[in-house]
């Protein structure tokens, strides 16, 4: 059997509903194993989850990693170790150490250090002392130098527990997060742009489901919309990515039309959000989603200035989460490099057909309301 220890972080500040969100994360977990034709058994052991694949050697190693790649994207996760479980003995321990120092490579060429955390107090020898001797075990046999720094070629963690003991030689980081569906759901408008799926990975990773909604402009944007959400997908662990596509036409093109009959075509962009934003919220009404999601960066572009926010939230229903709202454009490209959209999004773009030359960056709602007043009186497009 090949062990997987998982580390979760905020969960365990979680008072007495932990269990709900621990229970979440090892459904998640199972899911990422099923989506990837990984067999392995979850289970909880005190402030770790135990996964285990069942798997045999020479096989084992790389059945491991398979599920180590795929895992660290499960939200909820903080980091995780492929391990193996020893008795809590110290011998056990140092010969177990010393095959992870010998399966690494180190020799008298490479530093090492360990670092281990007794969990199980009645454990005879605090972290300090199992430091020291198994440290001196592996250097002893191997030649290898200790060095205590972040620096060292290989640092071999232990955890004692009651009954046994967990060695390894590697972490891998995870996301972090809350588990996806502690959060209940939410509609993410997203483009074909770089922003909107980083705000919606991110809304994800605070534990919230994501139908993502595109207001279709032309084929390019659809199809770079759909390839984001197949990225989506892939820490979607406990939530299915089921997109929506509407047409933006029949969204917003009377209310263009209306803007240009009464001079207001400066307003377009405002309007345009707003009416993508209401028809956001009859989707969520229909999916019981609570929240909608932008990609909003404050004063990145028009839009997106703290007035004209105030005027495209003004009358919508359901809350707004704007995840970006404090980022720039560098940290969203390297949030969207890091989570695989930044290809996609940066492919050929086509630009807003009903962007207007100078559009408007400071909205008021009294002038808002006004535009709307006047809007109110023109006729119907299809009775002209």
């Amino acid at each position: 059997m090949g062990l997987i220890v998982i580390r979760y972080g905020e969960i365990a500040l979680k008072g007495k509903n932990r269990w709900y969100f621990v229970k979440q994360l090892r459904k998640n977990i199972r899911d990422c194993l099923k989506k990837n034709d990984i067999t392995g058994e979850v289970r909880s052991v005190g402030q770790r989850v135990y996964v285990q694949v069942e798997e045999v050697e020479p096989a084992l190693r790389q059945a491991q990693d398979k599920a180590v790649e795929k895992l660290r994207d499960v939200f909820g996760v903080v980091s995780l170790s492929p391990a193996r479980e020893v008795p809590a003995d110290i011998e056990a321990i140092g010969a177990e150490a010393l095959r992870v120092a010998q399966r690494a490579g180190v020799d008298e060429k490479r530093t090492f250090r360990v670092q281990s955390r007794r969990a199980d107090k009645a454990f005879p020898l605090i972290s300090p002392e199992i430091n020291r001797l198994v440290g001196a075990h592996v250097q002893k046999a191997t030649g290898a130098q200790v060095d205590l720094s972040n620096e060292a070629d290989l640092t071999i963690g232990v955890e004692v527990r009651r009954g046994h003991a967990l060695v390894f030689g590697q972490t891998v980081a995870g996301h972090g997060g809350l588990p996806l569906g502690t959060e209940g759901r939410a509609v993410a408008l997203m483009s074909g742009g770089i922003d909107s799926p980083v705000a919606a990975w991110l809304i994800m990773k605070r534990g919230c489901g994501v139908i993502p909604i595109h207001f279709r402009q032309s084929e390019e944007e659809l199809a770079k919309f759909m390839d984001n959400c197949e990225v989506l997908s892939r820490y979607a662990y406990g939530w299915d990515i089921r997109p929506i596509v509407l047409d933006h036409q029949e969204v917003f093109g009377e209310t263009y039309e209306k803007l240009r009959r009464v001079g207001a075509g400066r307003w377009a962009c405002i309007f345009c959000k707003r009416a993508l934003l209401q028809e956001a919220c009859l989707i969520a009404d229909q999916h019981k989603a609570k929240a909608l999601v932008t990609g909003d960066s404050l004063g990145q572009v028009a839009s997106q200035t703290l007035d004209n926010l105030e005027a495209t939230s003004y009358g919508v229903e359901k809350p707004i989460l704007r995840p970006l709202i404090g980022l720039d454009k560098t940290e969203i490209t390297a949030l969207a490099r890091r989570i695989g959209t930044f290809e996609v999004s940066t492919r050929e773009a086509r630009s807003c057909p009903y962007l207007p030359p100078d559009p408007l960056t400071k909205a008021s709602l009294p002038k808002l309301r006004a535009v709307m007043e006047k809007m109110k009186g023109c006729q119907p497009i299809g009775d002209e």
